[in-house]
């Protein structure tokens, strides 16, 4: 289960999709992230949603394997291992995304009430920030405190474990909003203000 899983989130959604559909390499524009949300803002939004979501179903048909072969093993465990495809693909030479959405689609089959809070607060810390970057390590961050309340030993450790490899995934991202260089999406309160000045 754990190679199945990691062969799985080794599956460069961005890069496939954005060759297939626009002949474009995304990982050599923007960010240079092949993610979803480089995509997003290199292909568009069909193809940024498609990523979503291909990459979330990488995390949540892992996480399912247990399921699948009949084993009394912890789905959150398992789904690790396509999180790990998915940062360090061996079908993109060991050059992946950030963790974010492949993590939410395990999440999302471990404990479908938590994958909920989850979406909430990145949500609601996306319309604050406009920047996913700081709704990504926030969200996680604030995730983490979360699963405290769950009384989920294994979630928490996880979690906390999760954070930590979203904030150095998201390194370059923290020197370009010390520097106010980072990207904002459309949307949201630091968006809006920009956009008045």
């Amino acid at each position: 289960m754990l190679i199945i899983g990691y062969f799985l989130g080794s599956i460069p959604s961005g890069v496939w999709v954005g060759k297939l559909m626009y002949g474009k390499d995304v990982r050599n524009y923007g960010s240079g992230n092949m993610g979803t949300t480089n995509t997003f803002r290199v292909l568009g939004k069909k193809a940024g949603t498609i990523v979503l979501f291909m990459d979330m179903f990488k995390g949540s048909l892992t996480a399912l394997l247990p399921m699948f072969f009949g084993m009394h093993v912890n789905a959150l465990l398992i789904g690790l291992s396509a999180i790990i495809g998915h940062v360090f693909p061996i079908f993109a030479g060991f050059k992946g995304g950030k963790a974010v959405a492949t993590s939410v689609g395990v999440l999302l089959v471990y404990n479908p009430e938590f994958f909920a809070i989850a979406w909430v607060i990145f949500l609601i810390t996306l319309f604050l920030s406009s920047m996913v970057s700081v709704s990504s390590m926030v969200g996680f961050t604030l995730i983490t405190v979360a699963s405290l309340f769950y009384h989920d030993p294994i979630l928490t450790v996880v979690a906390l474990v999760l954070t930590i490899v979203v904030f150095i995934r998201h390194w370059g991202n923290i020197e370009r909003i010390k520097n106010g260089t980072e990207n904002l999406v459309p949307f949201g309160l630091v968006y809006w203000h920009k956009q008045k000045k």
